[in-house]
């Protein structure tokens, strides 16, 4: 899962008082709709392989993770589903393009009194790599932006009156925290700041960490990383696909290196921050007195990946030109050359596990007596390390007809290490996909919770959000915190998540796991039966800025 260094969610972790969305279930299962029961055998089995050290990590364009997607590929082919990749296969070809900084690079900021004062590599800055240019070199006059929130349904625009034309805007990171927490992982998105910026005509960003940022992760964290390959994926003429390119992300820049940034301004830097951390981080925005001169240098390199897609053609004659897509991570983050000891990360939990629900969710439907009206697609995507790519370039080159994707149900990261009694459903109660997730909770046995980590924004970190963006109603499932969830969740962070103790020596519960690959069949049955097209609900945040004017949504 792509969690983004995910150290804040152990401190947001105890985070269970918000009140909830859905319904709880019953604590017993209504009668069920199908007579499928999920094997413990088969999900041990895939995982067994799947997360093996022969898949060294299973990263994104290695042997490892091409030897994973072959073996899903034979695991479509034994089920009888229809090849749906490319030219008649079940594979998808992803053109990747990997990057990563080719040094420290370096960053000078000039202010009116004319001398240049370089910030310092891994103490005021670090560079930020760049998927279109070997060397980048510029320099250019500098504007605060605060967050670069232009929030019309909130009024608020943090560009109003400023001109950024041709210049590099300073941005603080993530957004305020009184912004709901989807939408604020909306507009603390770095993709959203860089379109904001883009629109407006400026050439760079440098982003400005803030004092709850750094409580979430040190900046000194990044500094072992910075050389880390990035991804995004190439056009048909090799050319990156990165939204908002026009102003890229120049650097990241620490609380020491914002007073330096900006020294002179009409704020001091510590009243700035100050006001930063209040709830609605409202804080003056200006022109600075002051220009900055970035040299970066990028090492870049193609790669070749693949998605791996699988159709279960609907009954229904009318419905089944609709297409329900169920979506897993096939990735890992491969070898940690720097580690001591056991070198390969597994990634188990992360996403084996997924995976391997998937699969098994695929062998229920074509066990079924009665088939599903609507059409399931079952999409393992490559790339999520990396930034939801290898979903990004599927929602983008759909192997169906885009128009005829109707919902999306996403398996990522279910840690299945208790015996788990409840279920939160990201991003369920956005659309009519809450109603179904309801029945099957019902059915399958489980109570549904509230997001116990509000702070985090995980609707919109994980395969399912690249869908979102083409306005397909979205959902996916994260074992909740019941039942001793909140230990098992948080212990896994700490010691294994994106480490090589993410393997199958921990004590996985693969009851446990037939009963999320119950719940998630549960719900795509429903979502491939309901006689209505799943749709967002009237005047949704995400709806409003991705989905096409619609004739179906649903009022609240």
């Amino acid at each position: 899962m792509s969690f983004v260094r995910r150290a804040a969610l152990l401190g947001a972790a105890v985070l269970l008082t918000a009140p909830p969305v859905l319904a709880a279930a019953p604590a017993k299962p209504a009668a069920a709709t199908s007579t499928f029961v999920p094997s413990e055998a088969a999900i041990r089995a895939h995982m067994g392989f799947l997360a093996s050290d022969v898949m060294e990590g299973r990263e994104a364009g290695t042997r490892g993770y091409d030897i994973a997607a072959n073996y899903v590929a034979s695991q479509y082919q034994q089920l009888g589903l229809k090849p749906a990749g490319d030219a008649g296969g079940y594979l998808q070809r992803v053109p990747l393009l990997a990057y990563r900084a080719a040094g420290e690079g370096s960053l000078a900021v000039t202010g009116a009194d004319g001398k240049a004062t370089p910030l310092v590599f891994g103490e005021d800055y670090l560079p930020s790599a760049q998927p279109g240019a070997a060397e980048t070199a510029l320099s250019a006059p500098l504007v605060f932006v605060g967050y670069g929130v232009v929030a019309p349904e909130r009024g608020r625009d943090d560009y109003a009156g400023l001109d950024v034309a041709g210049k590099i805007v300073v941005v603080l990171t993530g957004a305020p925290r009184a912004i709901q927490t989807e939408e604020r992982a909306h507009y603390g998105n770095v993709v959203t700041k860089r379109m904001e910026a883009a629109k407006r005509g400026a050439v760079g960003l440098l982003i400005v960490n803030t004092p709850s940022a750094e409580k979430r992760r040190s900046f000194d964290k990044g500094i072992a990383g910075y050389r880390d390959w990035r991804m995004t994926w190439r056009d048909a003429k090799g050319v990156a696909y990165v939204r908002g390119g026009s102003a890229p992300v120049l650097a990241q820049i620490s609380l020491k290196g914002a007073a330096k940034l900006l020294a002179g301004a009409p704020t001091p830097a510590e009243a700035i921050l100050t006001a930063s951390e209040t709830p609605d981080g409202l804080v003056r925005c200006f022109p600075l007195p002051a220009r900055a001169a970035v040299s970066l240098k990028t090492e870049i390199e193609t790669r070749e990946s693949s998605n791996v897609v699988g159709l279960i053609e609907g009954s229904d004659p009318a419905l089944k030109a609709q297409t329900v897509v169920l979506s897993a991570h096939l990735d890992h983050i491969g070898i940690s050359e720097q580690a001591t000891g056991d070198k390969i990360n597994n990634g188990a939990l992360d996403n084996a596990s997924g995976i391997a629900t998937l699969l098994e969710v695929a062998r229920g439907f074509e066990i079924a007596r009665t088939k599903p009206k609507r059409s399931i697609l079952l999409v393992a995507v490559t790339a999520e390390e990396k930034g939801l790519i290898g979903s990004e370039y599927f929602a983008n080159n759909p192997t169906v007809p885009k128009a005829s994707l109707v919902a999306d149900v996403n398996l990522d990261m279910p840690v299945l290490l208790y015996p788990f009694t409840d279920v939160v459903a990201f991003g369920a109660e956005r659309s009519s996909i809450g109603a179904s997730v309801r029945k099957a909770a019902a059915r399958s046995g489980v109570a549904l919770s509230p997001d116990p980590l509000p702070e985090e924004g995980l609707f919109t970190r994980s395969d399912h959000y690249r869908f979102v963006e083409q306005g397909v109603p979205s959902v996916f499932l994260m074992t909740g915190f019941q039942n001793g969830g909140e230990k098992a969740f948080t212990d896994f962070l700490a010691t294994r998540y994106h480490k090589p103790g993410d393997d199958l020596a921990q004590p996985i519960d693969y009851a446990a796991a037939a009963k999320f690959a119950q719940v998630n069949y549960e719900i795509a049955r429903e979502l491939a039966d309901t006689p209505v097209k799943p749709s967002w609900n009237a005047g949704d945040f995400f709806a409003a800025r991705f989905a096409a004017p619609a004739s179906g949504a649903i009022a609240r």
